[in-house]
């Protein structure tokens, strides 16, 4: 393995791309983030918060995303130490925690993925993230203070009207911003203009601090479009479970809609 300094490939994508793109992995298959990184995104959200998958399942699909030339990254299901630094000693490359409704929780969250004595995260050099001993201690290390992303999610309107300060936070590297929860928590859609206010401030907020800002959305050319015409500099499409099942459904209606030839017809 190569002794030289290694750069995040979801950091990396996100200097170069003027729209990132990723998709959520919801089922427990290495094969579906094989497929997703042939079709050509540029990362995955390997998601533990809304999936039953377990921590060996992500494990597997670091693995194959490592492989395949995706960022992997992980979402889960809160702020917990002890899983988000399992899931890098993995080789995640990032994190993705939900429910950032603050300025300590963004700071709680850091603190569960930074080495002393930034944060709490064990050492463990001999594992996936150290190349199983082979990358030498140092760049370990670093790639864990320097590297590791980390995402929050903002989710409520506290959290939104909170945003720039929330990205401000060392160590924090973006945030993404879940209208589905943002509007649940305020007794409204998305569609409603006092959340599209809390949005676009949200958006607005991560941009003075000089952070990215994602989304999640449909896995059409028009979700993306509104993504780059609201600020997102990055956008989770849809997931594999669901273009799987959409993909399955159009199948089944371009079957369906073949008709047997009449045989008097034919005639």
């Amino acid at each position: 393995m190569p002794e030289g300094r290694r750069s995040g490939l979801l950091r990396a994508q996100l200097s170069a791309r003027s729209m990132t793109l990723g998709t959520w992995i919801k089922l427990p298959s290495m094969e579906s983030v094989e497929l997703v990184a042939l079709a050509g995104f540029d990362f995955v959200v390997i998601d533990l918060e809304h999936s039953a998958m377990s921590t060996e399942s992500a494990y597997r699909q670091i693995g194959v995303a490592r492989l395949s030339g995706v960022a992997p990254i992980v979402r889960v299901p809160q702020i917990d130490g002890g899983l988000a630094a399992r899931l890098l000693d993995a080789g995640a490359e990032g994190i993705m925690f939900p429910h950032v409704d603050s300025v300590a929780d963004a700071e709680a969250a850091v603190h569960t993925v930074r080495f002393p004595p930034v944060g709490a995260r064990g050492v463990g050099p001999t594992g996936r993230a150290g190349g199983w001993g082979a990358v030498p201690r140092d760049e370990y290390l670093r790639f864990g203070q320097e590297e590791v992303f980390v995402i929050a999610q903002i989710e409520s309107a506290a959290a939104a009207r909170d945003a720039e300060a929330i990205a401000a936070v060392p160590g924090v590297d973006a945030l993404l911003v879940g209208a589905v929860d943002l509007a649940a928590s305020e007794g409204r859609t998305e569609d409603d203009s006092d959340i599209r206010s809390l949005i676009a401030a949200a958006v607005t907020g991560g941009h003075r601090a000089g952070k990215p800002v994602g989304c999640s959305g449909g896995a059409t050319a028009e979700a993306v479009r509104r993504a780059v015409e609201q600020g997102f500099a990055f956008a989770l499409m849809s997931n594999d479970a669901s273009m799987l099942g959409s993909a399955a459904a159009a199948a089944v209606a371009a079957g369906r809609g073949i008709h047997p030839i009449d045989d008097r017809e034919a005639s």
